[in-house]
């Protein structure tokens, strides 16, 4: 499909949103990732503020994390649900790019970073959750909270080691 021929790629465009299903499904996974949301805001309550989710494009739906060890260090974790790859993700931002690319440079000898290229949007993007049961949403908060409970903590000691 050529770049340029935006009226040929409209149409394309046009032809998969009139059945509805794209958008039926971008709907049910957005109310899932809102369900994780209320979730973590309920399981975390006393450990980490919980802002909203936050949506628009087709490409990542979201949530920010942040607990006073981050917002002093001017980091937050997200938990993304990425569309293209129809999964889970932990990212570790920070709260500009000047932060993110000091954390990244910092922390380039730990697994999760990638020491040839920085994420476009954050310091690492660790997949939680690789092939999700959309089914079963109580498993797949369960699994999430798992991973995310065990990730963060290790993520904690890692950027304690590091300061």
């Amino acid at each position: 499909m050529s770049g340029n021929n935006l009226n040929a790629r409209v149409s394309i465009y046009k032809e998969v949103l009139a059945s509805g299903e794209i958008q039926e499904i971008y709907q049910n996974l957005v109310g899932i990732v809102q369900g994780l949301r209320t979730e973590f805001s309920k399981k975390y309550n006393d450990e980490f503020s919980v802002a909203n989710v936050l949506h628009g494009y087709i490409d990542y739906t979201y949530f920010y994390l942040q607990n006073d060890y981050l917002k002093r260090n001017k980091l937050k974790f997200a938990i993304v649900f990425n569309h293209q790859q129809a999964h889970f993700e932990l990212w570790l931002l920070g709260q500009t790019k000047d932060v993110q690319i000091r954390y990244w440079g910092k922390l380039k000898g730990v697994a999760w970073i990638n020491p040839e290229e920085m994420p476009e949007y954050s310091i690492f993007e660790v997949t939680l959750l690789a092939k999700p049961d959309f089914d079963n949403i109580t498993e797949l908060f369960e699994s999430i909270h798992s991973v995310f409970g065990a990730l963060s903590q290790e993520i904690f000691n890692t950027l304690k080691a590091y300061e």
